[in-house]
């Protein structure tokens, strides 16, 4: 009786399988071998969202670095915003119109933080030079405070431009390079995976003053043509630095900007070397 009863349950098991080879898949009682392959359906297809835009602002972007900055990233079809002492910007050229402009100082936390509202990423192009003091001031205080500022906001990214050592140079100007490298500290331990420093030498493009416009890669271009291909000379003991390739100005924005959105960019320090292989990795 017992006999029985299994072997109608397994009749009537295989004839529910067979059954199924309707739906395109036969199985086999007897073993677990697959007769047919399955056959797949489409998946639904999903309307997700587009990511909200990215919003970057750039601490200093009234400047020659950071109007260039500022330039690329609208190029790249970012809402960019712009924070200094001044506020608005002396340029008259078209694009300026687009940036939100903002007024602060970065040495008093309460007269900007406003500015951060909505902020994925920041680009710091504050500096200065003077007395030691004012020069640790200026790019070591001012930017730790904006680096800290942007951690408790939340900001994915931050990208500090600071400076190449030049050896000797690096003694003449302490404070300046100190409040550099201070900053830098900083920046890694409150972004060790979102925070990039730029470390350029000589800047070099056309720079405005006023009305005026220096065309400083008369120098700076054939300089970079033929440094970039002397860095055994870099490490000469003491005077090595000075053979510092410059860079233009557009390769130092278009790293910048693309080091504060991409999210696979590798943070840590990029010197001028690889400032000029990631420029030349990008569309122009």
């Amino acid at each position: 009786m017992a006999s029985r009863l299994i072997h109608s349950r397994l009749s009537l098991s295989r004839l529910y399988v067979m059954a199924g080879n309707k739906n395109g898949r036969l199985l086999s009682t007897e073993s677990n071998k697959v007769d047919e392959p399955f056959k797949v359906e489409e998946a639904e297809t999903v309307n997700v969202p587009p990511p909200p835009s990215e919003k970057l602002l750039v601490l200093g972007g009234n400047g020659f670095v950071g109007s260039h900055i500022c330039r690329e990233a609208l190029s790249r079809g970012l809402s960019v915003a712009s924070l200094s002492r001044s506020g608005g910007s002396s340029l008259h050229d078209s694009w300026a119109k687009n940036v939100t402009w903002h007024k602060g100082n970065l040495l008093s936390s309460e007269s900007w933080k406003e500015a951060l509202d909505g902020v994925t990423s920041v680009i710091s192009c504050i500096g200065g030079f003077g007395s030691n003091s004012y020069m640790y001031k200026i790019n070591g205080t001012a930017n730790i405070n904006a680096i800290r500022a942007a951690a408790e906001k939340g900001v994915k990214r931050f990208v500090f431009i600071s400076a190449a050592d030049f050896g000797l140079a690096n003694y003449l100007l302490k404070g300046y390079y100190e409040g550099k490298r201070a900053a830098e500290t900083e920046l890694l331990t409150k972004f060790p995976y979102g925070g990039v420093i730029l470390r350029p030498g000589f800047i070099h493009g056309t720079r405005s003053v006023g009305s005026i416009k220096l065309p400083l890669g008369v120098i700076g271009s054939p300089l970079e043509m033929v440094l970039q291909h002397a860095k055994p000379l870099n490490q000469i003991p003491l005077v090595g630095p000075l053979f510092t390739p410059p860079v233009n100005v557009t390769a130092v924005a278009k790293v910048a900007v693309r080091a504060a959105t991409d999210p696979v960019f590798p943070p840590g320090i990029v010197d001028v070397y690889g400032i000029q292989r990631f420029s030349q990795q990008m569309p122009r």
